[in-house]
């Protein structure tokens, strides 16, 4: 079964490469996630990609982009949101239907739409 930030990935990455990349954001940004929530992105992101070094840059730039929009918190919050969406129906799925649910999860839909200009 994928992990969730594999699932999350392949569903806010566009499903094809265009021509050329943009660099990664600029230094200094906040550096707050995990090595190992960047690399589950990254897997997940060159599924949908392709496994090419091009796509292994671009899905790094994805990231790298997405985590200086988008606080560690935050984007684990989205995590779950999404999770509990996809796995849990009924009155209990409500809760993460909230209003405050869909801002967490525009948050991280608007850096996934910065990182999919800047980096693909």
């Amino acid at each position: 079964m994928k992990t969730f930030a594999a699932l999350l990935a392949l569903s806010l990455l566009p499903a094809a490469l265009p021509a050329r990349a943009q660099g990664p954001v600029a230094p200094g940004a906040i550096n707050d996630y995990p090595t190992a929530a960047r690399a589950d992105y990254v897997f997940a992101c060159m599924v949908g990609n392709g496994q090419t070094q091009d796509a292994l840059n671009r899905c790094s730039c994805a990231i790298d982009t997405i985590a200086a929009a988008v606080p560690y918190d935050a984007y684990e919050k989205a995590e779950t949101i999404l999770r509990m969406r996809q796995q849990v129906g009924g009155y209990l799925a409500q809760e993460f239907r909230t209003r405050a649910a869909n801002t967490i999860l525009e948050q991280l839909q608007q850096a996934q739409a910065e990182a999919d200009v800047s980096c693909f």
